[in-house]
């Protein structure tokens, strides 16, 4: 069975009411394959959670940012799992490098690590070997493995055309109108 091309689109710290609205009205009105072709989520601010959620085309799914890791609580600021459950956002985006600031990686450090799709190819290849060996072959040839460097529409169909990689998780570029080209790169995955 092959494995659905993922493009999530995060837009991080980014958008006034009327950005968002103005971006929902671009990714509602792209012509992009169909959803057996790709799975399309997008991951706005919290505070545009619902907003996102009751405009986006619903062939679409968004997600959160991040939850917490207890339920509610007197933990100001966070929000929990069962919050975005209560506003039917069953995605979300964990253990982002962003919020890995305890291992204090700078921008650099964390660039350092970003690579061309050869060598996404190369690293996706290995992690898909590694689960074959150390679980089973079904969970290696079903399990989707996102590539999260820095996609664009002049990159996303090269990257798209590997075999290992299974979708993007998209920052600056889910905010521009390229959008549309990268989530229409799962067409290269469904001719390869």
């Amino acid at each position: 069975m092959a494995r659905k091309f993922f493009v999530g689109g995060n837009w991080k710290c980014n958008g006034t009411t009327e950005e968002v609205k103005k971006i929902v009205s671009t990714l509602n009105g792209g012509d992009v394959p169909s959803p057996d072709v790709v799975e399309v989520v997008v991951s706005p601010p919290f505070v545009f959670l619902p907003l996102v959620k009751t405009t986006l085309r619903p062939d679409f799914h968004v997600a959160a940012q991040n939850c917490w890791v207890k339920n509610g609580g007197a933990y100001t600021g966070e929000v929990s799992a069962e919050m975005l459950v209560n506003l039917d956002i069953p995605w979300v985006i964990l253990g982002h490098s962003e919020r890995r600031s305890l291992l204090k990686e700078s921008n650099d450090f964390v660039g350092d690590k970003v690579a061309s799709p050869a060598q996404a190819q190369e690293v996706h290849s290995e992690l898909r070997d590694w689960l074959q060996a150390n679980t089973s072959p079904e969970i290696a040839s079903t399990t989707r493995i996102i590539y999260g460097g820095s996609v664009s529409g002049g990159n996303c169909k090269e990257l798209a055309a590997k075999p290992d990689v299974d979708g993007f998780l998209v920052g600056g570029a889910s905010l521009k109108p390229e959008f549309i080209d990268i989530i229409k790169s799962a067409e290269v995955k469904k001719s390869s």
